[in-house]
């Protein structure tokens, strides 16, 4: 992270240099790389291992170009610009060396690209054609290296790994976990959690940014598409599906829509063409979630100060991140479940007994940016009344796949809207799908619940942005409290030490595990190639400006106002945490240690003993 900082502060300097590439002369920033510096120029080069500001290490040697006066060819990537100097591109040389380094990629790799989930969006795919690769020369014995997906989330193909660490550095610099490294030697390498271990194994908090960062199908979200179709086929199941804010907004990007389209009304037109019985919008729980989570917050300021700081809880990621690093502060996490289970909970309790439904025939469904999502719907905690709260979770990919599989043209389908009661929610509810949303919205609520006023100006700025650590202050009736925003699990880690320190103290923090919030999920749409390279984590700004623009235009912006939520809490809860709250829609959470295979094997032996 010093270089990276050191590369940041010569590019502020703002000094150019004259390059000479192709023939042609540029003037590009001093400190960007000869790979950067192409590309600003549209000049492109392919490249494989490459991660903008995470992962520039030159080892996949797809990017390799010639400088004059260098004997070798050279990585661009980690080549560094400077005055005067001579780069070729599209040499012979340059061109053969690339084609042999994919090549050999390609000569163990288990390439059943049609049947693949990556077919059309595989970089190595990409670089091969791109390259007029037509054959493999080399041939042998083709390594199988194994497959796991013995947990609810991520599986991992070992046989689809090119080795561009890709996973590690976003998972070291970026979520601060270190679940990958480099095991064994040779053609035996590869990059797997210790001992390679399932992921369930270790301490993976399962927020799938090593999937969004994987440039082949290594790394996959675990589909439950098949089984989705089951429950809709079955005429004795009623199949109820939501949707998570940051979907309405990035699903378009599959269909080729901009990215940032609010695209609510086609999502609920084309669920209902695959033949989900409800469709119902999980912003309405956002709202729901906010109600207890500021109620928590009010109480632990008036009454219960050394409970401070309060903790969110929404991000299934984070949880796990603190259940694993961080169990003393459990106690500080709000117990709120996060909004996806708050209305499964609802669904098969409150709505089945309003609507005479038996909730045993009912399948809840969530559309979630994020496979955490699908870790945290199988916790054991979260269940009410002997039922799962939701049955199956799908990212915003595999509802893509399914859309296109009965062949709709998404951008043409006309608006329809969400079904009642989880259709009418406030602009608190939207922005949750940003970093800073759930700060924002608890804001704008709990100075109503201290105050019994509403906030002047609903916008709260200071929770706004996308710098990974934000600190500020909010003056709630006579009392000025402190709050944090972390965004990216090794901010969290940041904060939560500064705070051990007393360097920081604060009163309430929002954290999302992966970097954006849920706008940049690990279930979200993977941008393609050089897209993804080019912009880094920056395009995650984009999708947060649509759910704020929403959010202004809503005539509802505070959760408490929704008459859906205020209608729940007459005809079913009484109040917030109330008893019947805390039944449906708190949870708890369980320390799980560093090392949670290793505590396994103690138990089993007999060395510890089990809480």
């Amino acid at each position: 992270m010093e270089n990276l900082r050191e590369k940041e502060e010569i590019k502020a300097a703002g000094e150019m240099v004259t390059i000479n590439i192709d023939g042609r002369d540029y003037r590009v920033p001093r400190g960007l790389s000869v790979l950067e510096a192409a590309r600003t120029v549209n000049i492109e080069i392919p490249s494989l291992c490459y991660l903008k500001d995470i992962n520039e290490i030159g080892a996949c040697r797809v990017c390799v170009v010639e400088i004059e006066g260098a004997r070798t060819l050279q990585a661009s990537c980690v080549y560094p610009v400077r005055e005067g100097l001579v780069v070729r591109t599209n040499t012979e040389r340059v061109r053969r060396a690339r084609k042999t380094a994919v090549t050999l990629l390609l000569s163990n790799h288990h390439r059943e690209c049609t049947t693949c989930i990556r077919n059309l969006n595989c970089e190595l795919q990409n670089v091969a054609d791109s390259l007029g690769i037509r054959n493999i020369p080399f041939t042998g014995e083709m390594k199988d290296y194994g497959f796991f997906d013995h947990n609810p989330a991520i599986q991992r193909d070992y046989n689809k790994c090119i080795h561009c660490r890709r996973c590690l550095a976003i998972c070291n610099k970026i979520q601060e976990c270190y679940v990958y490294s480099p095991l064994y030697r040779g053609l035996n390498t590869v990059i797997a959690p210790a001992f390679q271990k399932d992921l369930a194994e270790v301490s993976c908090i399962m927020c799938g940014q090593c999937v969004l960062a994987c440039p082949t199908a290594s790394l996959t979200e675990k589909e439950h598409i098949a089984e989705v179709w089951r429950a809709i086929a079955d005429p004795d199941k009623l199949v109820v599906v939501q949707t998570a804010p940051s979907i309405q907004v990035t699903i378009g990007e599959l269909f080729g829509m901009p990215m940032g389209s609010f695209v609510a009304g086609k999502l609920v037109a084309a669920l209902r063409h695959l033949g989900f019985d409800r469709v119902f919008a999980t912003d309405v729980t956002a709202d729901l979630t906010i109600m207890e989570e500021g109620s928590e917050l009010m109480e632990r300021l008036l009454h219960q100060p050394e409970k401070l700081p309060l903790l969110s809880s929404c991000c299934p990621g984070w949880v796990k991140y603190a259940e694993h690093f961080y169990p003393e502060f459990l106690p500080h996490l709000s117990s709120t479940k996060s909004p996806h289970a708050m209305c499964g909970a609802l669904t098969k309790s409150w709505y089945a007994r309003q609507h005479n439904i038996d909730p045993q025939r009912m399948v809840n469904v969530a559309i979630m940016p994020c496979t955490a999502k699908k870790y945290e719907a199988a916790r054991p905690e979260m269940e009410c009344d002997g039922l799962r709260n939701i049955d199956y979770v799908l990212t915003t990919r595999e509802l893509a796949r399914m859309i296109r599989e009965v062949g709709l043209n998404f951008p043409e389908l006309p608006d329809e809207p969400y079904d009642e009661p989880f259709d009418q929610y406030s602009g608190a509810g939207m922005i949750f799908g940003a970093t800073g949303g759930v700060l924002e919205a608890a804001v704008r609520t709990a100075h109503k619940l201290i105050t019994g006023r509403e906030m002047s100006v609903p916008d709260f700025e200071e929770a706004r942005g996308q710098s990974g650590l934000k600190y500020g202050s909010v003056k709630l009736g006579d009392k000025t409290i402190t709050v944090a925003v972390a965004h990216g699990a090794g901010n969290a880690r940041r904060a939560l030490e500064a705070f051990k320190s007393g360097e920081r103290r604060f009163d309430y923090m929002e954290v999302m595990a992966c970097p954006g919030g849920c706008v940049g999920g690990g279930g979200q749409p993977i941008l393609s190639g050089r897209d993804l390279k080019y912009l880094s984590l920056s395009y995650r700004h984009n999708r947060a400006d649509a759910l704020y623009n929403i959010d202004r235009g809503k005539e509802i912006r505070r959760s408490h106002e929704n008459p859906r939520i205020q209608q729940i809490y007459r005809e079913f809860l009484g109040q917030p945490l109330s008893e019947v709250a805390r039944k449906y829609l708190h949870t708890s959470y369980v320390p799980r240690g560093r090392h949670p295979f290793l505590r396994q094997e103690a138990e089993y032996r007999g060395v510890v003993e089990t809480s």
